[in-house]
């Protein structure tokens, strides 16, 4: 291990201080009595917790005190942060970018500045009361068509008194009936949770803002070397304890595609989320694809795009600003009603616009319509009159609130934290992404193997059970590459434990998989087991010791319950010595169970407590002023108390950040251990979270909905900057059937991430399990995909390169063709091919959407022509419809079972011409599984270019100097007989098929790693 120096800190070396927190050193005996008397009590503390949790368990379930209190009972408890918070929040941004150079030094370097945990007085601030607002005129209430009624009131349970005391209008209106059509047509109904359909979510307004209603107002305004910064001004009250008077506003003209607008507290520092860690431009430039305008009267702004002055994101006439402690508000209009993303949710690709709300908050709860799910991302794309996209995020952490309403207009509501707004402009949807993930951090690169078929089930019950499901797939020939394993086994369910009666010889099992040149991963959830004998359980012990548990409101490891027996606390990774802990434990068990990656669960976090065995404190951390529509009513619902003390601060800050927070000290760890490209997939995620794991898309249920909204999932991922997702193949909530599952692993197969999971209480759906059609079927579909994986990790090289999704709705590549914008039964891998899944029962045939252009059957290489309508394409029950668009070369292998054995086996190219007889494409390729390579450059890259009769073979890199040889190609839609073809300057077999004009030409032997031509005629 290279050896790193480490500074000073409290007076002795980093590594020193480690070891003595570790092991106490015999010398100071005060000292290790001290220590010794600590863990005592603490251990004594755990064990008389455990003792009371066991015997009152069944209470405990059946009475937790998780009502909301009246509002007279809720202890106020401000909400701020301290200088100390702010200094904590700015090292661990500093260690997350610098975490590259620290892999490198190895585990004993993953900390960062040990700072003291002294408390600091929060900054105070003399606010001069602001003017109450009077009763509006009932003439400004008159005539705002219902569309343009922005909610007033949307706290608690208004009335028409306390509406008009805010200033605000009140009429009640008669439930709508719906007369806007579903902009995305429904496919199927859920089978579970509520459905819209025929019905509002949300009404219009009772209580809406009047036409003269001022937020704030512009007091200066000037131009800056970055921008413009402003401060505004408020003088009557918005209605939310804790308006802050003055604001500032600075606005920085990052690139000419980006532009950034931060409105923060003028004169105290809030919340700020450290990650991801965004680029911090100080100089703007001048030459932008946007303006920026300031309606100083009213403190109102607009972008507008500078081409055709369309204002992208306008907040005059709209719902006004509102920045209070623990409430913020900014509204925009939308050019159009074609907005997507603002997830994680089940509510479709196209989002409806018609009175609808997304709530972002992360919870552990089954996917259903309509609710707040594992993941929180505050990014949306729209598309403009005529096709142009655009982006905004916010980097904002706290729980949100945002509803879209049919003027079109968008309304976002946080409980903390500041504005802190990007917009991008694209003009495409892919450059969009591409400039979106230019700030949130560009996709990792994944080893090779896990683009691979993945499977697993909770329940295999014993490693017998697991190896003989293992066995049977590949016996029955199904491309595997990766065997998982679900928290059984665990012994106790305790982290980084085996059960050592099922599933003894674990270990020898993974060398096993390993040996057939496969993968192995198991579950990993952040919960600790708190609840052990002193001395028997090392997560816990050098947990306690180290400090790094998050901490409740009497400074003790906060303590839940997940599926540890008696308790459960969980780490807080944005402590110093956090990764460093959490390294310590995965290398412990790496050593004992050689594991290839981590599948990290339950971590949004979940606790099937809310909060502690006895709620969470009455405050307003625990029960704000105003609640989103969360899933359960409380923010605490299934997770830790608001009020948590993390390292950073309040977990009611930090919460949608825990996920996040665990994948980057998991990806540390894992590249230190195993020395190798790391693989982690989450279920929890934030933005910036694809530059370091995957995401599976949770516990959905099986059934045919979960089947087509599982396409919108991966869509909306990949738009979110984490393309290596994927839904539980088959579904894991309930049993299967032998037709969902057949045609959801032909649909899985082409998930970016490939896995088939299931609970423990259904039965087996490996596809062997469920009979010879699914056999088949799973067989076929797969073999395509390993074929197609050398094109498949190039789209990754480019999406780790550019941002560019993987797996893209047809908008992406067709954004002129409004029929594209609503397609969510159909999608794209890159530019190149397009995935056309069975998504009902009971049919044998799908109806396929084909854009304007040249397009080829991918079994037969036969020719199309699209002409922007829909046709009738054959689906038997042993394939899954795939097509080539025109104008593209696609780098493909000859399958085999495994990604070891089919990197043996050579390159082949797929020449599909567009209707001018040209293609291009390009090839990725290294070793599959080191570090940091394209930024080493140590790889192989190939640009193919093609016209009549010639395809230009152009090596570009040559870092990777494996030998790597072209071995076959099929050049599409070639009109006339072929007598000769040449490689290289040399004759090569070669066969033409007449009837699908297909020219396959074999044998062919010629290495990569240099410049060629193939040339027919």
């Amino acid at each position: 291990m290279v050896q790193c120096h480490i500074p000073e800190v409290k007076g002795g070396k980093g590594d020193r201080l480690l070891e003595e927190l570790l092991q106490p050193p015999v010398k100071s005996q005060f000292r290790l009595q001290t220590k010794k008397r600590a863990l005592l009590i603490l251990t004594s503390v755990a064990v008389l917790l455990g003792f009371l949790l066991t015997v009152s368990i069944f209470i405990v379930v059946t009475s937790l005190r998780c009502s909301v209190l009246d509002a007279e009972t809720i202890r106020e408890n401000e909400y701020t942060i301290t200088p100390d918070e702010l200094q904590k929040s700015r090292d661990y941004a500093k260690w997350v970018k610098n975490l590259p150079t620290l892999i490198t030094c190895g585990i004993n370097c993953l900390f960062y500045n040990l700072v003291s945990e002294n408390v600091t007085e929060p900054q105070t601030r003399l606010d001069p009361p602001l003017k109450p607002r009077v009763k509006t005129n009932e003439s400004l209430c008159t005539d705002i068509p219902l569309s343009m009624r922005f909610d007033c009131h949307p706290d608690d349970s208004p009335t028409q008194a306390s509406c008009e005391e805010r200033g605000c209008c009140w009429r009640e209106e008669k439930t709508l009936e719906r007369k806007q059509p579903y902009s995305s047509p429904r496919l199927h109904q859920p089978t579970h949770g509520s459905s819209h359909e025929g019905g509002l979510p949300l009404n219009v307004p009772y209580c809406f803002y009047p036409r003269d209603y001022v937020g704030y107002s512009f007091v200066n305004y000037t131009n800056e070397i970055h921008g413009y910064t402003g401060y505004l001004k408020r003088e009557i009250t918005s209605g939310f304890p804790g308006d802050v008077p003055i604001l500032k506003m600075d606005v920085y003209f990052e690139t000419e595609t980006r532009l950034r607008i931060k409105l923060t507290d003028a004169s105290r520092a809030r919340w700020e989320s450290p990650i991801p860690v965004v680029p911090e431009v100080m100089h703007g430039t001048n030459a932008t694809a946007y303006s920026f305008e300031v309606h100083l009267e009213d403190g109102a702004f607009t972008v507008t795009r500078k081409i055709n002055g369309l204002p992208i994101f306008d907040t005059l006439g709209m719902a006004p600003l509102i920045y209070a402690e623990q409430f913020l508000q900014l509204s925009t209009s939308l050019p159009s009603h074609y907005i997507y993303g603002l997830g994680e949710h089940q509510d479709g690709l196209l989002l409806d616009t018609y009175w609808t709300r997304r709530v972002l908050w992360n919870l552990d709860n089954v996917p259903e319509p309509g609710t707040n799910l594992y993941g929180s991302h505050p990014f949306y794309m729209a598309l403009e009159p005529g096709g142009n996209a655009h982006g905004v995020f916010l980097l904002n952490s706290n729980a949100l609130d945002i509803v879209l309403q049919p003027l079109p207009a968008l309304t976002i509501r946080a409980l903390g934290g500041i504005i802190d707004l990007y917009v991008f402009l694209g003009p495409t949807p892919n450059a969009v992404i591409s400039q979106y993930t230019e700030v949130i951090g560009r996709p990792f690169l994944p080893p090779y193997w896990s683009l691979g078929y993945h499977q697993c089930r909770f329940g295999y019950g014993s490693v017998k059970r697991t190896r003989e499901v293992w066995q049977r797939t590949r016996d029955a020939g199904i491309p595997f590459d990766v065997q998982w394993n679900d928290i059984d086994y665990m012994n106790d369910s305790k982290d980084f434990t085996v059960d050592l009666v099922h599933y003894e010889g674990l270990s020898d099992f993974v060398s096993e998989v390993h040996q057939a040149g496969m993968h192995y991963v198991p579950i990993i959830d952040p919960g600790i087991s708190a609840a052990e004998p002193p001395h028997t359980y090392p997560p816990w012990d050098e947990g306690a010791r180290l400090g790094i548990f998050i901490r409740n409101s009497s400074n003790l490891p906060f303590i839940g319950k997940v599926w540890n027996p008696v308790g459960t606390s969980w780490p807080d990774f944005t402590h110093p010595l956090s990764a460093y802990y959490w390294g310590r434990q995965l290398m412990r068990f790496h050593n004992e169970i050689p594991v290839d990656g981590a599948w990290i669960d339950m971590n949004e976090p979940s606790n099937f407590w809310s909060g502690s065995v006895d709620g969470c404190e009455s405050n307003n951390l625990e029960h704000p002023y105003f609640l989103p529509a969360v899933h359960g009513g409380l923010l605490f619902y299934h997770t830790l108390c608001m009020s948590s003390r993390q390292h950073l601060g309040l977990h009611y800050n930090l919460h949608n950040l825990f996920g996040f927070t665990e994948t980057i000290a998991t990806n540390a760890a894992l590249q230190i251990i195993r020395g190798k490209r790391p693989f982690i997939i989450s279920r929890s995620t934030f933005p910036g979270q694809g530059s370091y794991g995957g995401h599976w898309t949770g516990d959905v249920w099986s059934d045919w909905f979960n089947l087509w909204q599982s396409v919108a999932g991966v869509l909306n991922f990949n738009m979110y900057g984490i393309p290596m997702v994927g839904a539980d193949i088959c579904g894991f909530n309930g049993n299967t059937t032998a037709e969902l599952c057949m045609r959801w692993m032909q649909l899985g197969a082409f998930y970016p991430f490939s896995r088939n999971h299931n609970t423990d209480d259904a039965f087996d759906q490996d596809p062997v399990a469920l009979g010879e059609d699914v056999v088949i079927a799973s067989r076929n579909a797969l073999t395509q995909r390993y074929i197609l994986l050398p094109y498949l990790y190039s789209l990754f090289f480019r999406a780790h390169l550019t941002g560019e999704p993987v797996a893209r709705p047809l908008f992406f590549q067709f954004q002129k063709d409004p029929k594209t914008y609503a397609i969510d039964t159909q999608f794209m891998w890159g530019s190149a091919l397009m995935i056309l899944p069975v998504l009902q029962a009971n049919v044998t045939s799908v109806r396929a959407y084909i854009p304007h252009g040249s397009w080829y059957d991918w079994y037969t290489g036969h020719p199309m022509e699209g002409e922007g309508d829909y046709i009738k394409l054959e689906a038997p029950k042993d394939k899954i419809p795939l097509l080539i668009r025109g104008g593209h070369i696609l780098p493909i292998s000859p399958p085999a079972n495994t990604t070891s054995d089919s990197r043996k086996n050579g390159i082949g190219v797929v020449v599909a011409p567009s209707q001018f007889g040209r293609a291009a494409g390009e090839f990725y390729w290294d070793d599959g599984d080191s570090i940091d390579v394209v930024k080493s450059k140590t790889y192989t890259h190939v640009r193919f270019i093609s016209g009549p009769g010639i395809v230009n073979f152009n090596f570009t890199i040559n870092g990777y100097t494996a030998p790597v040889n072209l071995t076959y190609m099929y050049i599409l839609n070639v009109l006339t007989n072929i007598t000769e073809v040449n490689v290289a300057g040399k004759q090569a077999h070669f066969q033409y098929d007449d009837s699908n004009k297909v020219l396959t030409v074999t044998d062919i032997a010629q290495s990569l790693l240099q410049s060629f031509t193939v040339t027919w005629k």
